[in-house]
């Protein structure tokens, strides 16, 4: 360690990176929308803000693995120790661990921030504890996954190894069925994604997106692979096209297609959920070319969210309220979607702290808000209408069991199966034997979005 009396001298990138864990761990902040602010508020250069993306959302992802490693080499209990010390340490961990940061480096670095910000004696813990993990390069080890062995061992090592909590395993588990297929799934959420970027008909087109950076994505009529940072892209920044997962366009393309067979006919249309805005920018946008007679509204629960909707969608089609009130203004609607608030399980890859965030008891609340919409979404839908069933989670309590309860309670709704409606260029696989659609990371490289149609008899 440096000489204790030198003043320290800590890396701005690595301070900043710092103040971003602190923030989302211990603030409730969302990295995503933090850090850009973060670094538009620094001096760093180009190259300085990729490593500090790298090492930030890195971090956030694999602190269940490096915690680990804390606790196992720590003197001291782990819940124990100053939650400071606690993000220092696993900032340092990430880069012995996981990027190509030279041991000397990663150690002495993460000491001098540190030494400036928490105190030579937390320091001294932090340069001990970091130099145990160079001398252990093989600690992991003890962790690779036998498949022959029962279930609690191997959720346990899934859970060290590729840093998710042990339920949201079990979960990935239940629909899957295969540990094997559960670890690709691990792995896939642990690698960032590049931007999907929408251009929304109307107002941009996919060959002006690709003239600045980028190359088609598959499966979708509007999307693009980014080659760059969304912030590049004049259309995104004057809202004529929108960041979106590939998964989430496809739900917004195939809910349209269902109105293909209804030629003239007026049709309305109520997005229940439709904050931050990206389906629903997706629905109007495609509606308003291809089927300009149609009505559009847009609701959602959060004024805050509401007026990003607005900012995409003419704002007098946007209301603010639950989506289960609607039902006391007397309305029906031809189409609804429900993209109902969920654990967000299927996105993990596009948000690092989020699988941190959830827990058990969240899951039975949203699984309750999903009942009250749908619920809602049945009274208002018309005779021969759908409902479109959206989560971007495949737990099934949150997709195959709110589909079979409603059908249950409601025996004038039946399951319609999506593949009529699904464009011809994506793999059936996609495709549940009841018609759903379940989306995964590992095998689609998109969110893992769920997709059920609902149509009143």
């Amino acid at each position: 360690m440096a000489n204790p009396g030198r003043k320290p001298q800590p890396d701005p990138v690595r301070v900043l990176v710092f103040h971003l864990l602190t923030q989302v761990n211990r603030d409730g902040a969302y990295a995503n929308l933090r850090l850009p602010e973060l670094l538009k508020g620094s001096d760093l250069i180009e190259r300085d803000r990729a490593f500090a993306t790298e090492l930030a959302y890195g971090t956030l992802r694999m602190q269940g693995k490096h915690d680990e490693f804390i606790r196992q080499k720590s003197s001291r209990r782990f819940e124990e120790l100053d939650p400071a010390l606690v993000d220092l340490l696993r900032m340092g961990l990430h880069q012995l661990n996981e990027m190509r940061v030279p041991d000397h480096a990663a150690v002495g670095e993460t000491v001098e921030v540190a030494r400036a910000l928490v105190g030579e004696s937390k320091a001294s813990f932090i340069n001990a504890l970091l130099r145990e993990a160079t001398r252990n390069p093989d600690f992991y080890s003890q962790f690779e996954v036998d498949f022959n062995e029962d279930f609690a061992t191997i959720k346990r090592k899934l859970s060290i190894l590729h840093s998710h909590p042990e339920w949201e395993i079990a979960s990935f588990y239940d629909q899957l069925k295969d540990w094997r297929e559960v670890a690709a799934l691990l792995e896939s959420n642990n690698i960032p994604a590049k931007p999907n970027l929408i251009a929304w008909p109307g107002r941009s087109t996919v060959e002006e997106l690709i003239q600045i950076g980028g190359t088609l994505l598959p499966w979708v009529s509007f999307g693009v692979l980014s080659e760059k940072m969304p912030s590049e892209y004049s259309a995104i920044h004057e809202r004529r096209a929108g960041v979106q997962d590939k998964g989430s366009q496809l739900v917004a393309e195939t809910f349209i297609a269902t109105a293909q067979s209804q030629g003239d006919v007026s049709l309305s249309w109520l997005d229940m959920c439709a904050g931050p805005g990206g389906k629903a920018s997706a629905l109007y946008t495609s509606l308003a070319v291809a089927r300009p007679q149609d009505d559009f509204r847009a609701n959602e629960p959060s004024e805050h969210r509401a007026r990003l909707v607005a900012q995409v969608i003419p704002g007098e089609l946007v209301s603010v309220g639950l989506g289960q009130d609607i039902v006391k203004e007397g309305l029906s609607f031809d189409r609804i979607m429900i993209d109902a608030p969920c654990t967000g399980l299927g996105a993990l890859r596009r948000r690092p702290e989020a699988r941190w965030r959830r827990t058990p008891a969240d899951l039975k609340e949203l699984v309750m808000i999903q009942k009250e919409l749908l619920t809602a979404g049945v009274q208002l839908l018309r005779d021969g209408g759908l409902i479109a069933y959206v989560t971007c989670s495949p737990h099934i309590l949150e997709t195959k069991a709110q589909v079979l309860e409603l059908l249950r309670k409601n025996p004038d709704m039946e399951l319609v199966s999506i593949d009529p409606y699904l464009p011809s260029s994506v793999p059936r696989h996609v495709l549940d034997h009841d018609g759903s659609m379940q989306l995964w990371t590992h095998k689609d490289e998109s969110d893992s979005m769920f997709m059920a149609l609902l149509r009143k008899k």
